[in-house]
């Protein structure tokens, strides 16, 4: 049951980062910017990345259309998850094509991966192709030989180090879109009752106050009990959670200016203890708070 709950929790995460205006943009920056194909997908996503892509490569677009090679695509992209890990990682394919995949995480949990590839490391070659229909031919699978190789020969090749240069690219994109999710998911926008829409305001107004549920349950109207359901079937979290990632967000906010002290911006924003606070912020942002703090100003050239 939990496992379910991790999965459907990711799958909303990745749909609000999808959604979110800055991959939007990025997006259709990327695509512009070096003709590859960009998704950003939950977890254990059952679905081809890069089918129907506008950059998607022609030759993988056909092997899309074949059951056994679409099942090979699939399994070399669970691979790459299990493998990443909390880095980027690139795997060939059968037909010797790379794709890649770059972790997107909230804490230590990987909430989505940014992927990219169906590309050649180097020219295609009569060699590889015939190894490639072979496969395909022992697979059973009914393709255009002629087409296949047309498609196959018009795969993009990208040079070894400005493949990777690419990918350090989504690495840092990744890292932004981490420190984005917990705010996406504070601000979260859905068609909920108006006791939850209440209790929202009201802990963002509270924050700071050692607010507890019953304070919270007792402004919307509702028992104590009662409200933690509705709470969790709402928003998917505790009361517990939601208040201590309302917090975080607002240490992070107080971060950005270098005269304010971490442990001064934990207190403002509500934590009781620090070693409270540090083991919350690091949790939900993967990050100690010094070592995050040192990364954004990096960011920002402070």
């Amino acid at each position: 049951m939990q496992r379910v709950e991790k999965a459907a929790g990711n799958r909303s995460v990745a749909s609000l980062l999808r959604d979110s205006k800055i991959f939007v943009d990025y997006e259709g920056a990327f695509r512009e910017a070096t003709g590859l194909p960009i998704n950003l997908r939950a977890p254990e996503s059952l679905q081809l990345s890069h089918h129907g892509d506008p950059n998607e490569s022609p030759f993988c677009a056909l092997m899309a259309n074949t059951n056994r090679s679409c099942a090979a695509c699939l399994q070399m992209q669970r691979r790459i998850e299990l493998e990443s890990g909390m880095a980027a990682k690139s795997l060939r394919c059968f037909a010797g094509l790379c794709d890649s995949a770059v972790p997107v995480r909230v804490g230590e949990n990987v909430v989505a991966f940014l992927t990219t590839g169906q590309i050649l490391l180097h020219k295609p070659t009569r060699e590889q192709f015939a190894k490639t229909t072979r496969a395909l031919l022992k697979w059973g699978a009914e393709v255009d030989i002629k087409r296949l190789e047309e498609a196959y020969f018009q795969t993009r090749v990208i040079p070894k180090k400005q493949y990777e240069s690419v990918i350090r690219l989504l690495s840092v994109f990744a890292q932004h879109l981490s420190s984005l999710s917990n705010q996406l998911i504070v601000e979260k926008d859905t068609a909920e009752s108006p006791a939850v829409s209440r209790a929202r305001v009201f802990i963002t107004e509270h924050h700071s106050d050692p607010v507890a549920l019953a304070d919270v349950a007792r402004a919307v109207n509702m028992s104590a009990f009662h409200f933690c359901k509705t709470f969790k079937k709402a928003t998917g979290m505790t009361f517990t959670t939601y208040l201590a990632r309302v917090r975080v967000e607002k240490v992070k906010n107080l971060m950005l200016n270098p005269n304010k002290r971490v442990s001064e911006a934990a207190f403002d924003a509500g934590f009781q203890s620090l070693s409270q606070f540090n083991r919350v912020f690091r949790r939900i942002t993967g990050d100690a708070p010094s070592a995050y703090r040192r990364r954004i100003h990096r960011s920002f050239g402070s």
